[in-house]
C-alpha cells in the first residue's frame, strides 16, 4: 500500500485480512518464475522468501516494482489460502461421502442376520435335517468371522477398497449358488434330481466371506476417519447398528414383496429364489460401488502413523529399536537401490545435481513411510495380543455371541416348538412370525447398539489412561476439555446390557412361553438388547484401549469369537432338537418337527449360563484396567 507522502506503507492493517487466518503458515504457492520458491523448498525457507525484509528491497524494481512487489505478495497469500481451504473441504467432502457409504454398506451386509426368515424352509422344502440346517449356519457364521483377522490385517495395510471389491464378487457368486440350489429342490439318493447339499455349504461360506469383508471396510473407513474426535463412539455406532438394521428391512422385503402367492391368492411364504436373486444383485452393487466410495482421509499422508511414532518414542518405547537406525543409514540404502537397473542408470546420467538429489531424498521419504507403517502395525498387533485384558475381554465376547447367534439362526424352528399340537396347521402360529422375530431382533440390537454408543460417549472420560505395554499418552488434545458433567466407564452399560441377555434366555428356559406363547417375543427383544449392545460397546472399547492405528486387525481378532461361539451353540442345539425329536418329541406334528421344552429347553439353560460366566470375565477385565489406570 501507498502513504500519503507517496512512499510504501510497510505495515498491513489488520482489517485488511481475516485475523484467524494466519497469512504465512500452511502456504504452498506455486513458483511464479524460474527463480522464485520451488515445492521443493521446505516450508520455512518459503515463509522466509515470501516475506517482504525491508522497504529497500521492494522499491529496488524498476518500473513501479515495490506495487507489484505488494500485488505479488498478496495475490500469493490469497492463493494459498484459497488452496488450504479448498483442500480442507475436499478432505471433508471426502470424509462424509465416506461414512455415508459405510453406513449403506453396513445396510447390506448384514443379510445373513435374516437366516430365519428361511431357514426353517431348508428343513421342510429341501428336506435337510435339524443339523444339516445348523451346518449351514454354522459355515457362514465360521468363514465370516474366522476370516476377520486376514481381511483385517490387508485392510489396515492396502486400505478398505479391495475388501469391499472383494466382497461384492463373493456375495454375488454366493447369493447366485444358493438361488439355483434351491431351486433344484430336494436331494434325494433315489431321484438325485436336486444339487448336493455341499453346495448350498459353499454358497454360504462365500456370502460368510463377503459379509466380514463388507462389514470390515465399512466400519474400519468409518473408525479411521473419525476415530480420534470426540464423537468416535456415535460415529462407529452407526455403520454397526446399519448392519443391524439390514435383517430386518431385508425380511420386510422378502416377507410382504418377494413371497410366494398360495392358491387362494393369499400371502406365504418369502419365495427364497427370488429373494437370493435380489441379494446377490444388491450387494453386488454396494461392493463395487464401496471400491471408490470408502475412502480413508490423512492415509497417505501418513497423519496418524506419525502421531503415533512421536507418542511412542516420547514414552521411551522406541529406544534401541530396529526401526529407528541412523538416518544416514536409511539413506546409504536408499542410494545402493536407487538406480539398481541399467535402465534407472541411463536415466540418472540425464538428470541435473538437483534433481538427482531430489529424486533421492522423495525414495527415501517413501521407503521411511514405508518402514514406518510396517513397524508401528507389528508393534500394535504385539501390544494387543500379549495383553491379557484383551482375551478376558475377548472370552467375554464369545459366551455372549456364541448364545446369540445360535438363538438369531434358530428363531424359523424354536417357533414350531412353542405351537400347541391342537393348533390350525395354516393358522399365524401364537408365537410369532419367524420374520415379526428377525424384525425384533433388528430393532432392539439396532437401538441398544445407538443408545449405548452415543451415551457412552457422552458419559465416558477421557482416555488420557496409559497404553498397554508402556507409558503412551494420548495426544494433549484431548486433555483440553474436562467435562463438568458426571462421567462413568463404557462398561456400565456393558454388564447391565449381559445381564439383559441372560434374562432373555432365562424367560425362554422357564415353563412360561409354552403356557403363553406371546411371551416369546418379550425374550426375542432381551436378546435383541443384549446382543446388539456387545456388538457396539467391545470395537468401541478396542478402539479405546489400543487405539485406531490397527483397528481392523486388533477388531478382527476378537471377531473370530463369535465363529467359534456359533458353532459351539449351533451344535448344541441341533443335538437337542434332534434328540428330542427321536425320542418322540415331533409325534402328531406335520413334518417331522419337534414340539415341547425338550427341543430347547436345556439349550436355553446353558446360554443362560454362559451369559453369566461372561460377566464374571468382563468384571475381571474391568478390574484389571482400572488399576493400571486405564479409562475405558
Amino acid at each position: 500500500m501507498t502513504g500519503t507522502n507517496g512512499q510504501t506503507n510497510s505495515s498491513i492493517d489488520k482489517r485488511d485480512f481475516d485475523a484467524n487466518r494466519p497469512l504465512l503458515r500452511n502456504i504452498d504457492p506455486e513458483p511464479e518464475d524460474e527463480d522464485g520458491p520451488t515445492r521443493s523448498e521446505t516450508r520455512s525457507e518459503r515463509q522466509w522468501t515470501s516475506r517482504p525484509t525491508s522497504r529497500r528491497s521492494r522499491i529496488s524494481f524498476s518500473d513501479g516494482g515495490h506495487q507489484g512487489s505488494d500485488d505479488g505478495l498478496f495475490s500469493d497469500v490469497v492463493e494459498g489460502i484459497v488452496e488450504r481451504d479448498r483442500r480442507k473441504m475436499q478432505k471433508e467432502l471426502v470424509r462424509v461421502c465416506s461414512f455415508a457409504w459405510g453406513v449403506v454398506s453396513c445396510l447390506g451386509a448384514g443379510s445373513i442376520t435374516a437366516f430365519s426368515l428361511y431357514g426353517h424352509l431348508m428343513l421342510t422344502r429341501l428336506r435337510y435335517s435339524q443339523l444339516q440346517v445348523n451346518a449351514v449356519s454354522i459355515a457362514a457364521e465360521i468363514s465370516m468371522y474366522l476370516l476377520v483377522p486376514l481381511f483385517g490385517y490387508l485392510c489396515d495395510r492396502y486400505s478398505p477398497s479391495p475388501l469391499s471389491l472383494f466382497s461384492g464378487f463373493v456375495f454375488g457368486l454366493g447369493y447366485l449358488l444358493a438361488a439355483f440350489t434351491y431351486k433344484s429342490g430336494p436331494h434325494t439318493e433315489d431321484s438325485g434330481s436336486g444339487w448336493p447339499f455341499w453346495v448350498m455349504l459353499v454358497a454360504f461360506i462365500l456370502i460368510g466371506m463377503g459379509t466380514s469383508c463388507m462389514y470390515l471396510a465399512a466400519v474400519a473407513t468409518c473408525a479411521k476417519n473419525f476415530g480420534r474426535g470426540k464423537h468416535k463412539g456415535i460415529m462407529l455406532v452407526i455403520p454397526i447398528a446399519a448392519f443391524g438394521l439390514s435383517g430386518m428391512w431385508q425380511s420386510q422385503v422378502g416377507t410382504y414383496l418377494l413371497y410366494e402367492r398360495q392358491a387362494d391368492g393369499t400371502r406365504g411364504d418369502v419365495d427364497v429364489f427370488r429373494y437370493f436373486l435380489f441379494l446377490a444383485i444388491l450387494l453386488f452393487v454396494i461392493g463395487i460401488i464401496g471400491t471408490f466410495g470408502l475412502r480413508i482421509v490423512d492415509e497417505e499422508e501418513g497423519k496418524y502413523i506419525d502421531e503415533t511414532v512421536d507418542e511412542l518414542e516420547r514414552s521411551g518405547l522406541l529406544e534401541d529399536s530396529e526401526f529407528f537406525r541412523p538416518r544416514s543409514e536409511v539413506r546409504d540404502a536408499v542410494e545402493y537401490g536407487t538406480f539398481s537397473s541399467t535402465a534407472d542408470e541411463e536415466q540418472a546420467a540425464t538428470l541435473s545435481d538437483e534433481e538427482r538429489d531430489e529424486r533421492r531424498r522423495e525414495k527415501e521419504r517413501e521407503e521411511e513411510e514405508r518402514r514406518k507403517k510396517n513397524w508401528l502395525l507389528n508393534h500394535e498387533t504385539r501390544v494387543f495380543l500379549q495383553d491379557q485384558t484383551m482375551w478376558w475381554l475377548a472370552a467375554g465376547f464369545f459366551l455372549v455371541t456364541g448364545p446369540g447367534e445360535s438363538y438369531i439362526n434358530n428363531l424359523g424352528t424354536i417357533i414350531p416348538t412353542l405351537t400347541p399340537l391342537s393348533y390350525a396347521r395354516n393358522a399365524s402360529p401364537p408365537a410369532g412370525l419367524p420374520s415379526t422375530h428377525v424384525t425384533t431382533v433388528a430393532l432392539t440390537s439396532t437401538l441398544a447398539r445407538l443408545a449405548t454408543g452415543s451415551l457412552s460417549d457422552f458419559f465416558a472420560p477421557p482416555a488420557t489412561h496409559l497404553f498397554p505395554g508402556g507409558a503412551r499418552h494420548r495426544p494433549s488434545s484431548f486433555l483440553s476439555d474436562t467435562p463438568s458433567r458426571p462421567s462413568f466407564s463404557r462398561m456400565i452399560f456393558l454388564l447391565p446390557s449381559a445381564l439383559l441377555l441372560s434374562i432373555g434366555y432365562l424367560i425362554l428356559a422357564s415353563p412360561l412361553p409354552l403356557k403363553e406363547p406371546s411371551i416369546f417375543h418379550l425374550s426375542t427383544a432381551l436378546v435383541g438388547l443384549g446382543y446388539g449392545a456387545a456388538f457396539s460397546l467391545t470395537p468401541i472399547i478396542i478402539s479405546v484401549v489400543w487405539g485406531v492405528e490397527n483397528f481392523a486387525t486388533n477388531w478382527g481378532i476378537v471377531a473370530m469369537m463369535p465363529a467359534l461361539g456359533a458353532a459351539l451353540w449351533g451344535v448344541i442345539y441341533s443335538s437337542a432338537y434332534q434328540n428330542a425329536l427321536d425320542d418322540g418329541a415331533g409325534s402328531g406334528v406335520p413334518d417331522g418337527q419337534c414340539h415341547g421344552w425338550r427341543c430347547y429347553g436345556y439349550w436355553a439353560v446353558g446360554c443362560t449360563a454362559s451369559v453369566w460366566a461372561a460377566l464374571v470375565v468382563w468384571a475381571a477385565a474391568w478390574r484389571k484396567w482400572k488399576r493400571n489406570g486405564v479409562v475405558v
